[in-house]
């Protein structure tokens, strides 16, 4: 009677990697309907994507069409982005580097992003809060998040740290992003 016990260790997270994460898929554990994306090693549930939502996309992609034919960028939609070991998001828009094998040999890093776009129907929060400190963190040049309920497009430059140092919120207007010359959006129509 006069053993001490070992006292039992609080419960610890344990962090899943990109390879775990895809051999859950592979074994069928990460299957449709779900859409999913890796998140400092946990696995969130993305929500299903609604019709306001995709017609954003939709005119994201056709505006930047002409960018992307003359090999200044590259679109790419709603595709993983591998920032480390543990984190691999799945953004609504991309404009990337060009590269001549377009990323078929490895997913796009951070570096190869000139402009991120996440359309917010149902998740503004998350967008504004988890992922947009992330995409800092990591080194994102420019980040949009679309607010389809306040009918806005928030412009985030200058990561330093978990967040951006300048910051816009727009309703109308021209939006052009520093990293691709000669393309402007106006975000009346981008927003209709």
């Amino acid at each position: 009677m006069g053993e001490i016990l070992e006292r039992p260790q609080a419960p610890t997270r344990h962090r899943l990697d990109v390879d775990a994460y895809y051999k859950m898929a592979e074994a069928g554990i990460l299957t449709q309907p779900h859409r999913v994306e890796l998140i400092d090693g946990e696995i969130f549930d993305i929500a299903a994507i609604g019709s306001p939502h995709a017609a954003v996309t939709n005119r994201l992609v056709r505006s930047f069409a002409q960018a992307a034919a003359d090999g200044r960028t590259l679109v790419s939609v709603q595709n993983p982005l591998r920032l480390d070991g543990y984190n691999e998001p799945q953004p609504d828009f991309m404009l990337l580097r060009p590269r001549a094998d377009d990323y078929h040999g490895g997913h796009p890093n951070a570096a190869d992003v000139l402009l991120l776009v996440e359309v917010s129907e149902s998740s503004l929060a998350y967008d504004r809060g988890t992922k947009l400190a992330l995409y800092a963190r990591f080194g994102v040049p420019e980040v949009w998040i679309i607010d389809l309920q306040g009918a806005a497009v928030e412009v985030y430059r200058e990561p330093a740290g978990d967040a951006y140092a300048a910051k816009e919120r727009l309703t109308a207007g021209s939006l052009a992003p520093v990293v691709v010359p000669g393309v402007s959006i106006d975000v009346g129509v981008l927003l209709a």
